[in-house]
């Protein structure tokens, strides 16, 4: 790891313990004259409400609807309040005349609504492995130990040569060895298609053949025409199915310290504990409550310094299953009406839910451990925003706003709501298409100054529908998506395709995309893909104005579609470049592309960028920018000099032959500290050296995009060899002193 990414990963954590600094700090507002306030602690009961005697939080919501006249405040002392059920705030929970009913942290106080179960009674194995009996009702998808999340057991990958999906199921039982595991029925088969999970559970085997829960399979298989015909294409049994990422929760799976595994027939979780953790004494929680706060038709309603954890998210666990469509939404359900444009898909369930409030805030919130999503805000909520609040360790995407019909009735169009100054980071563990912060239909929405790091696919979405023809006129338009900092998306691990740090759909005039820092988007990706800014089907009459995009496995700014039109690309920054916008009426215009250093405008917007701003990752001059290339032999036009262009996207190429080799004078002998070498867009460069005057590095296997090689050297010349007969086929290369 070189330092410009320890500096990335530590301004993560000094921001995330800056943020948790601020929110224990924060000084509860006090009460203005006149204010009734209501006391409510995890072992409250009765109607008093008081201090020295508090309610519970349905006893504190129960008598505050007898409050009228003034504002009403809820003081939630510290501690952990456990729901079997969400606390739910309707109508009559509202502020009236102009009052407020706030709930919120007693000063000094961190109260969090729970949805989660004690797991007690562990007993060891002779293999090292515990086990604990589960309660009754209660399904352990999720498990953290002592705070820190368990993986569910799971294998290695099966590439679709003996994992062959279709549309009755899967062969590939026997060469697995599931066709002798106990309980295959408790395990699931995870997929990634592109930009799709699947997570399906084994209904049965039969020989080689698995087959798997109902509706699951069907909805994540071709031809439902429940999802379009393009669709198809990235389905379990499409051609661009690769094979199962991995099978999961499985005791012949369990043989990695952290790894647990659910039974439902003896109803028992066995657990291999990481080094240091004794199950005599730890404290094991799984997620069980699907909902901790639901405000449905409230208005004037303040929720302020609350923590939300262990959360469940049960459809996953159903024979639904997860058949992923997009960002983290689902298709459910065995039929349904026929719709390609996504109006009928499902969001995950969120801790927190907002139906059709009206000047709603959720601030200072802490988001946590969650088994599912972070918040949503959707049925018409407008003029509510959630602002100043953490979210870490999400199976699903931190925040959903809005919905998927595109012309909702006036009552249940989303406006005016605002998501700003958050911290969002590593959400998205078990889901991993989901994104950090999601927007359907939605008008007047701002993003603004949100900070968010380490998500497996899209750090923020704003638009739905494909360009289908039930999409096409919608009630997007004038949003904005302003001064966030999303560094380290599109992580390549998770093997997510076909989205960017920022991601758009759909016609959206007087939508602005502006003065945000994208660092490491797809960066070291195993294929052209990952982008900064990705304006996808059908986007249009969009602006991209002032933003600071760097180090991308991919496009800068994406317009690839000719019905996306008229959008402006426009003084913007960034290290490389793109193809010209597509679409009629789109214009790059007074771009800074192709930097090898950010100028001190450029580093000053990016270092307001986010929640807290921060330090930016500075550019690293690039001595081969101004060297001479040469090359053993030209396929077509693709020169050598094509990769020293700054332009990611165009591609050098030789003939397929003995020693091809690829080279660049520095012009003189030059000390060296680092090489990027990007493969060209099929990844042909494979098994090579890197030759300098001072030896060899021999690189197994494909060049990312890119391979980032450290080293200390004076060299004139840096050649790039395929040993035996094969191609050098690159698409940029940099040197760094």
């Amino acid at each position: 790891m070189n330092r410009a990414m320890n500096v990335v990963g530590a301004t993560a954590a000094a921001v995330a313990a800056a943020v948790v600094a601020a929110l224990v700090a924060a000084p509860t507002a006090q009460a203005a004259p006149g204010t009734r306030t209501l006391y409510a602690a995890p072992g409250g009961h009765g109607t008093t409400c008081t201090a020295a005697r508090p309610c519970s939080v349905d006893g504190a919501r129960d008598q505050a609807r007898n409050v009228t006249g003034r504002d009403t405040r809820i003081l939630l002392e510290g501690g952990t309040y456990r729901l079997d059920a969400p606390l739910r705030l309707g109508v009559d929970d509202s502020g009236t005349d102009g009052r407020t009913v706030t709930w919120t942290a007693a000063p000094g106080a961190r109260p969090v609504l729970s949805g989660g179960r004690d797991i007690t009674g562990w007993t060891r194995n002779t293999d090292g492995t515990w086990t604990a009996e589960v309660p009754t009702g209660v399904t352990p998808r999720q498990l953290f130990i002592d705070g820190t999340r368990a993986t569910r057991a799971r294998g290695e990958a099966c590439a679709a040569t003996v994992c062959d999906a279709t549309k009755a199921g899967m062969t590939g039982a026997e060469a697995t060895g599931i066709a002798d595991w106990q309980r295959p029925t408790d395990a699931e088969a995870v997929i990634r298609v592109r930009w799709r999970n699947y997570h399906c559970r084994i209904a049965g085997v039969g020989g080689d053949l698995l087959t798997f829960a109902q509706p699951c399979w069907t909805n994540s298989a071709s031809g439902t025409n429940r999802t379009g015909p393009a669709w198809d294409t990235t389905a379990v049994d499409s051609t661009r199915y690769s094979g199962v990422a991995f099978f999961e929760n499985a005791p012949e799976l369990l043989d990695q310290p952290g790894e647990f595994v659910w039974n439902s027939e003896a109803r028992t979780v066995t657990y291999l504990p990481r080094k240091g953790e004794d199950m005599r004494r730890a404290q094991a929680v799984t997620p069980h409550t699907e909902q901790l706060l639901v405000i449905d038709g409230a208005h004037d309603v303040t929720v302020s310094g609350i923590g939300f954890a262990y959360a469940a998210y049960r459809g996953p666990d159903t024979d639904e299953g997860y058949a992923g469509t997009q960002a983290g939404l689902t298709l459910t359900g065995a039929t349904g009406p026929v719709d390609h444009a996504g109006r009928f898909y499902t969001k995950p369930s969120a801790a927190v839910t907002v139906r059709g409030g009206r000047h709603v805030s959720i601030e200072y919130a802490r988001f946590g451990h969650l088994g599912g999503a972070g918040a949503t805000l959707e049925a018409g909520t407008k003029d509510s925003s959630l602002t100043r609040s953490t979210f870490t360790d999400l199976s699903s995407g931190a925040v959903y706003v809005g919905d998927t019909e595109p012309m909702p009735s006036a009552a249940l169009a989303g406006e005016r709501n605002t998501i700003a100054y958050n911290t969002i980071s590593r959400s998205g563990v078990e889901y991993t298409d989901s994104v950090g912060i999601w927007a359907g239909y939605e008008a007047g929405l701002s993003i603004d100054h949100n900070t968010i790091d380490h998500l497996p696919y899209s750090g923020i979405s704003v638009g739905w529908g494909w360009n289908q023809p039930e999409a096409q006129q919608s009630v997007l338009r004038d949003n904005k998506v302003t001064g966030n900092r999303i560094t380290n998306v599109m992580e390549v691990a998770q093997q997510q395709h076909d989205g960017g740090a920022i991601y758009t759909q759909g016609a959206q005039p007087g939508t602005v995309l502006s003065g945000n820092y994208i660092n490491r988007s797809a960066f070291g990706n195993t294929e052209r893909d990952g982008n900064g800014i990705y304006l996808d089907e059908q986007s249009s009459h969009i602006t991209v104005e002032k933003n600071v995009i760097t180090r991308l496995g991919y496009k800068w700014v994406s317009n690839w579609a000719d019905y996306g039109i008229q959008n402006t690309a426009r003084e913007n920054w960034t290290d490389t470049a793109a193809p010209a916008l597509a679409g009629t009426g789109s214009v790059m215009t007074d771009n800074h592309t192709g930097l090898d250093r950010l100028p001190a405008e450029a580093l000053a917007v990016a270092a307001r960028a986010g929640a807290h701003g921060g330090p930016v990752e500075q550019l690293r001059t690039d001595l081969a920018r101004t060297g001479a290339a040469t090359q053993s032999s030209t396929e077509g036009t693709a020169g050598a000099s094509l990769a020293l262009d700054a332009d990611t996207n165009t591609d050098t190429r030789t003939l397929s032959e003995a020693g091809a080799w690829w080279q660049v004078d520095l012009g003189g002998t030059k000390r060296i500290r680092q090489i990027e070498i990007w493969n060209n867009s099929s990844s042909t460069t494979a098994d090579f050296d890197v030759i300098t005057d001072d030896g060899t590095v021999h690189v197994r296997g494909k060049a990312l995009r890119p391979t980032v090689l450290d080293l200390d050297s004076r060299t004139r010349t840096v050649r790039i060899v395929v040993p035996g007969t094969g191609r050098v086929a690159l698409s940029q290369v940099l040197i760094h002193p």
